[in-house]
């Protein structure tokens, strides 16, 4: 039986604590906030609940296997509910298109949106985009990370190599198949669900929109957070000691290996393993000296990050489904080109993601509780970066994005009860995340993907979960790494 502390308590750490005791081990988590559940936050507010964080569950057979390998299964525990569509998607010359899992109704609705033989292109990336997803599931996604050295192990099975088209860009893959510009759009949005460029963001990404609809998009009712509470309860279950407002200032370690933590409070944690579930950069610059890691993380981009408006609204808007993307009038680049410029500044006229579940657990009778979000640079100045401490900046660009709201036609000023304000500086603040990069490193490049942290550190006993290690950002990717790295440090 080994002496287990997790750092931080979001799904990836409270995943890893609850498999690893799961296992045997005696597991204690550490988590500097006065709640659990990371960047899957809650907003309460008068009568309304809202996650703060992800709104959408795909790959729900990840979820499966978690409660199924560790107590009572899903079914039990949460209430998954499919949506259909998974999203709507407005484009700038006003057409829609409603995502859904069935493949042959999707390839319909492809047609009915866009006509032109829309859908007879779409099934052709589709084919695609299954084979890079055969091809990366389970030697990638399920399994730890070698560095360079996993893409050289593809470069030995030429087939898989050849599938996920290194050196191709997801653009370059969408326009390959693709030659509706909205289809085209419709499949570089994906690139931003790891915070990345679709210009530079890897070929081997067209895997995200498959996940998506081939396993299709799920909500659980009452909100998400709902899984961070289930998390929590699986973690009891099994007698893993929870520490919330209990921050870890230092992991300590002798030749060898990890040795524990320091709190915070002045306090010490003897540990033969430490799991880290925090970002990879505050790891390893602030809790343990490990230079080489460092140097390999300023190898990459940080990812973008994300400003959100929660907004109590008065009454329903006709229209919104579940999850509605409206995307700009204007030439798509100018997003990215703001979000990763030098410096980074405010997107005029970004891309809008709203979530408005028609749950009555999240709020009041005939109103809305909305989460609008859009891509941003991340806090900090220079490139991919903006001050959004600045005084008035976050309240100014607030209003930007009601307004622009309005001009796509869904004018909700007048009936605002409340709204709240989450920037990329609040983000950092709340979950050490560096300058509020939601998926720690960006895929921006052929390699990037493969230079993501690995879950076993080179210091013996450390390990990494969450989204900025191996293998991405996501709730079932961080869960997948929670997997990964309980079985590296094996059974009791």
């Amino acid at each position: 039986m080994a002496e287990v502390v997790v750092v931080g308590a979001g799904v990836g750490g409270l995943a890893a604590a609850a498999r690893l005791a799961a296992a045997g081990h005696r597991v204690t988590v550490c988590e500097r906030a006065p709640e659990v559940g990371g960047k899957l936050g809650l907003l309460t507010r008068d009568g309304f609940r809202f996650d703060t964080g992800p709104s959408l569950v795909t790959l729900p057979q990840v979820f499966a296997d978690f409660f199924r390998e560790t107590g009572d299964p899903l079914e039990k525990v949460l209430d998954l509910v499919p949506l259909d569509p998974i999203a709507r998607y407005r484009f700038g010359d006003g057409s829609r298109l409603d995502s859904c899992a069935d493949p042959f109704e999707f390839r319909r609705r492809i047609d009915d949106a866009f006509g032109g033989g829309a859908g007879s292109d779409w099934a052709q990336f589709w084919q695609r985009a299954e084979k890079i997803w055969d091809a990366t599931y389970e030697p990638f996604l399920t399994s730890t990370l070698a560095g360079p050295r996993t893409l050289a192990r593809y470069a030995t099975r030429l087939n898989d190599l050849a599938t996920i088209a290194p050196g191709r860009s997801l653009r370059g893959l969408a326009r390959t198949y693709l030659r509706d510009p909205r289809l085209q759009q419709f499949v570089e949005r994906y690139a931003t669900y790891t915070g990345s460029d679709p210009r530079k963001a890897p070929a081997a990404l067209a895997s995200v929109p498959y996940a998506e609809l081939a396993f299709g998009g799920w909500y659980i009712a009452g909100g998400l957070r709902r899984l961070a509470d289930a998390l929590l309860a699986r973690c009891v279950e099994h007698h893993v000691t929870i520490r919330t407002s209990t921050e870890v200032t230092r992991i300590t370690a002798n030749a060898r290996g990890v040795t524990g933590v320091l709190l915070a409070d002045g306090g010490r944690l003897p540990a033969d393993v430490v799991v880290a579930n925090a970002d990879a950069a505050h790891v390893y610059r602030d809790l343990i000296a490990v230079p080489s890691a460092l140097r390999s993380l300023h190898q990459t981009t940080p990812s973008l990050s994300g400003f959100v408006l929660l907004l109590g609204l008065r009454g329903r808007t006709p229209g919104l489904a579940h999850h509605t993307v409206l995307f700009p009038p204007g030439r798509y680049d100018e997003e990215f080109d703001h979000v990763f410029g030098d410096p980074g500044r405010p997107v005029p006229d970004p891309t809008l993601y709203l979530s408005v579940p028609d749950d009555p657990d999240v709020r009041p009778d005939g109103h809305e509780a909305v989460f609008l979000l859009v891509n941003a640079a991340r806090q900090g100045t220079g490139r991919g970066a903006v001050d959004w401490r600045t005084p008035g900046l976050a309240p100014r660009y607030a209003d930007q994005l009601l307004e622009r709201l309005a001009e796509r036609g869904y004018d909700v000023r007048d009936r605002i009860l409340f709204r709240e304000i989450v920037t990329p500086a609040d983000l950092e603040a709340k979950t050490h995340a560096i300058g509020g990069a939601i998926y720690g490193t960006s895929s921006n490049g052929p390699r990037a993907a493969f230079l993501r942290p690995a879950n076993r550190s080179i210091v013996p006993g450390l390990f990494l979960v969450g989204g900025s290690s191996h293998p991405g950002g996501g709730l079932p990717l961080v869960t997948l790494s929670a997997q990964i790295v309980a079985a590296l440090v094996g059974p009791a």
